[in-house]
């Protein structure tokens, strides 16, 4: 199922909002011969993950979302709450997304994942779907960035 975009405005959120994973690197035994194991070099452990965001960068986040999110399952989403741009884009799709967010039923967890760039991202499960939001806020307090997409 491909994400779900409600706006467009993302140039706050770059792709890797998501939790990033360090890699270590494994010889490539095309290039040369195998080495013995007792001469193989070290396997050096991968440098530790830069540490995640402990809270959201907007302290109103959760409460936005949360309100955003049961205003679209009562076919009543708070659009003051958004900018101008995406307040039109989500007009532009309620009639597609309103069923399918009250078809996730009710919200039973909303959890934090982390921040990146001015933009959070929480794990929400409702009773029939787990998701995650990413919510980003404009210089006056707006939401100007809404997206969900199935939990990886």
């Amino acid at each position: 199922m491909k994400p779900l975009l409600i706006a467009a405005a993302l140039l706050l959120v770059p792709a890797a909002a998501q939790a990033q994973v360090a890699a270590g690197s494994l010889p490539n035994s095309f290039d040369a011969p195998a080495r013995p194991a007792s001469a193989a070099a070290p396997v050096r452990a991968a440098p530790p993950a830069a540490p995640a965001a402990t809270a959201p960068a907007n302290p109103r986040a959760e409460e936005v979302l949360r309100e955003i999110i049961a205003g679209a399952q009562a076919g009543s989403i708070n659009y003051a709450l958004m900018t101008d741009d995406l307040a039109g884009k989500v007009r532009e799709q309620e009639t597609a997304i309103q069923p399918l967010i009250s078809g996730f039923g009710p919200v039973q967890a909303v959890d934090f994942l982390g921040a990146q760039n001015g933009a959070d991202l929480f794990a929400v499960v409702f009773s029939n779907a787990a998701t995650q939001w990413v919510i980003g806020f404009d210089e006056t307090d707006k939401v100007a960035a809404l997206l969900f997409r199935p939990a990886e």
